[in-house]
């Protein structure tokens, strides 16, 4: 179901002016010639009356969902006990190795930094003691930057010793760093302002355990719930661009939607990443003649639409491989027509989502009429 837009006021400056002039008009009973200087004197009236409605357009649709934003849609947020999800960093396990074994224990301590560049520095989380004739242990680290940039180091790259410990000879990432994210945009807290009454219940319905989900990272965009069979509750969460969730954010949404005042008694939870069903792309595409002049740029806007067709297909759970939204993507950019060789349409089942595989973007040249 969709509304309107709505206006409180109007706003327009030139109506403004029209009506101030049309009612000194009626009640002067006289008509203002376009160099009156009453005339000029109104117009400049009119534009402060104008400023002020648009404030006061303003400060109603801040009370609204559809419009709200920022703090506004923070307080809007409160009324069905929803928060704007704040940043966090990004976290990774991390395996500590000495250099021997030692006859006593070696006490690495909590905040030992490990850099994976000049800018992205991680600490361990807590104490770690590595037993007497013990060599490794394995511990979580979080960076120490909150947001986005300490997502996306692969094991292994996270292993310069920034804090030297006695005896340690290596502290690397084990797994994948992931879990950082901005403060929640306004457009997803405004889609969990929506999905927040689900939560007034326990997680039972699908709505409310996609709501949960959805309030565990604000990297999540989009989730899948199933039920197999009565008392099994399957999910499914995908991350922003369609990216696959890994170890990290796959345990911070057990933990929000595995909790005794969140969960069912009787429900067995299971999250995991969706599956992934492959499809190629193979395409030519070609430019009108009488766009010559532009050729280099719209060749560039049809890439970027391809891409963005890409990271659309397999940014929601479920989205069937739909060969017409790429052909829409690769007209709008500026092609004159697109022959699309490779996919087909494909229906993609609730729990997959659709990615790309091998890609072969041919550009025909330019064509007349």
């Amino acid at each position: 179901m969709s509304i309107r837009d709505i206006d409180f006021v109007e706003t327009d400056t030139e109506t403004v002016k029209a009506e101030v002039i049309a009612e000194y008009e009626r009640a002067a009973e006289r008509s203002l010639a376009h160099g009156d200087p009453v005339r000029l004197f109104l117009e400049s009236i009119a534009s402060v009356i104008a400023h002020q409605r648009t404030l006061i357009d303003y400060t109603g649709k801040m009370n609204l969902l559809l419009y709200s934003r920022g703090e506004y849609l923070d307080h809007i947020g409160i009324l069905v006990g929803a928060w704007r999800i704040p940043a966090v960093a990004a976290t990774a396990q991390f395996k500590i190795t000495l250099s021997a074994a030692r006859p006593n224990a070696v006490t690495v301590p909590k905040g030992t930094r490990i850099s994976a560049s000049e800018s992205v520095f991680f600490a361990l989380d807590k104490d770690i003691v590595i037993l007497a004739g013990e060599t490794a242990a394995t511990v979580s680290g979080t960076c120490a930057n909150v947001g986005e940039g300490g997502n996306g180091y692969a094991p292994g790259e996270i292993k310069t010793i920034v804090d030297p410990v006695p005896y340690v000879q290596t502290i690397v990432n084990t797994t994948t760093s992931e879990g950082g994210a901005d403060v929640e945009d306004d457009e997803a807290f405004r889609t969990r302002i929506q999905e927040a009454p689900e939560h007034f219940s326990v997680a039972g319905p699908a709505a409310a355990y996609a709501y949960f989900t959805k309030s565990a990272s604000a990297l999540i965009v989009d989730v899948a719930v199933t039920s197999p069979k009565p008392g099994e509750v399957n999910i499914y969460p995908i991350l922003q661009k369609g990216t696959l969730p890994g170890d990290e954010v796959l345990r911070e949404v057990r933990e929000a939607v595995d909790t005794d005042d969140v969960r069912p008694l009787t429900d067995k939870v299971t999250v995991s990443a969706p599956t992934t069903i492959s499809y190629n792309l193979e395409l030519t595409y070609y430019i009108d003649e009488a766009d010559a002049a532009r050729e280099a740029a719209i060749k560039s806007e049809v890439e970027k639409s391809i891409e963005d067709y890409v990271v659309w297909q397999r940014s929601k759970i479920g989205r069937d491989i739909n060969p017409t939204e790429l052909q829409y993507c690769i007209r709008a950019a500026g092609a004159k027509r697109a022959v699309i060789t490779a996919p087909e349409f494909a229906a993609v089942t609730e729990t997959a989502i659709a990615v790309v595989g091998t890609k072969k973007i041919t550009y025909g040249g330019l064509e007349r009429g």
